[in-house]
């Protein structure tokens, strides 16, 4: 039974392909000779790019129907990295081999298709006439091949053997056929050995940053909670010791006890300012509240809007929130703004962070303009590369200026 099942999931495989492999035959004809042809004109680059992203979903429809037939689990590919604007929309096209190698399968999967269907009629179909032979002859029906008689009961199961043996041919070759089909999908329509490393080195990277942002967070709480509080008890034993001094107590003793309050109090100061560059504490209650204590305390009015359906990745809030704060600094010192906006919205698994302001423009990379401490906007562009985030700047001469991240919201 086992066998027989298996059979028929083949030959529903290949007849369910054949539809599909003819349209994607013509689908991939149809995007290299059409695009190919109009690649010279305004039109032909971002219809061929468009084919190669298409074939995409064409990928997606044969690993599906693959897998739901033959039990053939095939991971499917890294996603596109999509660029910005309608040019990077063409790179991402043209540059993207994941669907060239999508289109390179629509192309052989016709031709390897119907050499299956022919397997399928001529050593399945056929033989099962053949097999049924011995059961017309019982009603004295003869068969004819040529001048060839098959009209007695020897020569009826001679022909039945004759059937049974190109079952077993045919089934044979299918399964041959459909072999190869397999490695075709695998090696054309699933992950290359760089995507599979890409992805070992992603998982590590995300590991290995939500660890660090863990650390962080446990350092903030232990100098918060342990440190910071043994040195607020010590400055107010230091006060309380400070103020039971007489005032005919050695000026020598005196001065060295009011030196360890004030300097215990500068300790607290410094310390408290280094646990907040650590990990802000506010983060603990989700990017909006942080954001919000954020702008609140600006130099310059903020308008914020956040929309964050599911909450990001503890290291991508912490980048945000850093980024926000460096911007919002850039623009009350450098900018000569009279307002700022921060726009944080979610969509299709990317964070996009927009922090504008009204001010003077002319930021860029390399310009002193909008300078950060630490490395300026490169330094946040590197910081947002670190999980594969990107940065633009739109900062005319003259203003405004307007600076988007777009981040992963998960790693």
């Amino acid at each position: 039974m086992t066998s027989l099942r298996q059979l028929r999931n083949q030959v529903g495989y290949v007849l369910a392909s054949l539809p599909l492999a003819v349209v994607g035959f013509a689908y991939a004809l149809l995007t290299v000779v059409v695009g190919g042809t109009l690649a010279l004109t305004l039109l032909g680059l971002p219809l061929l790019s468009s084919g190669v992203l298409g074939a995409r979903g064409w990928g997606w429809l044969h690993r599906a129907l693959a897998r739901a037939t033959l039990g053939l689990r095939v991971a499917g590919p890294r996603p596109v990295r999509r660029r910005p604007g309608p040019l990077g929309y063409v790179r991402s096209g043209l540059g993207d081999a994941t669907g060239w190698r999508a289109l390179a399968y629509l192309i052989v999967k016709l031709p390897v298709t119907l050499v299956a269907t022919a397997v399928i009629a001529a050593f399945l179909c056929y033989p099962v006439f053949l097999l049924s032979h011995p059961l017309w002859w019982s009603h004295r029906v003869a068969l004819q091949l040529g001048d060839f008689f098959f009209d007695t009961w020897p020569k009826s199961f001679l022909l039945a053997g004759i059937g049974a043996g190109m079952l077993l041919v045919g089934r044979g070759l299918l399964r041959l056929i459909l072999l190869l089909d397999g490695l075709l999908i695998r090696g054309l329509l699933g992950p290359t050995s760089l995507d599979e490393r890409v992805d070992d080195l992603e998982e590590a990277r995300a590991l290995a940053v939500d660890d660090a942002a863990a650390l962080l967070r446990r350092i903030e709480r232990d100098l918060h909670d342990g440190t910071q509080a043994q040195l607020v008890a010590l400055a107010m034993k230091l006060g309380l010791a400070k103020e039971k001094l007489s005032v005919d107590a050695a000026p020598e003793a005196r001065a060295l006890v009011e030196t360890a309050h004030r300097d215990a109090k500068i300790a607290i100061t410094d310390l408290r300012d280094l646990t907040r560059g650590i990990h802000p504490p506010m983060l603990d209650n989700g990017l909006e509240a942080a954001l919000g204590t954020l702008v609140a305390r600006g130099a310059v009015p903020v308008q914020l809007r956040v929309e964050v359906r599911d909450r990001p990745s503890p290291a991508v809030e912490t980048i945000v929130y850093y980024c926000v704060a460096e911007l919002l600094t850039n623009v009350a010192k450098h900018a000569t703004a009279r307002g700022a906006t921060v726009e944080v919205r979610q969509h299709d698994g990317l964070l996009r962070v927009q922090v504008g302001d009204d001010g003077g423009g002319g930021a860029t990379l390399g310009s002193t303009a909008h300078a950060l401490p630490g490395g300026g906007l490169a330094g946040l562009r590197d910081r947002a590369r670190t999980v594969d985030g990107t940065m633009r700047i739109d900062s005319p001469p003259g203003g405004p200026t307007l600076v988007t991240l777009e981040l992963p919201a998960r790693i």
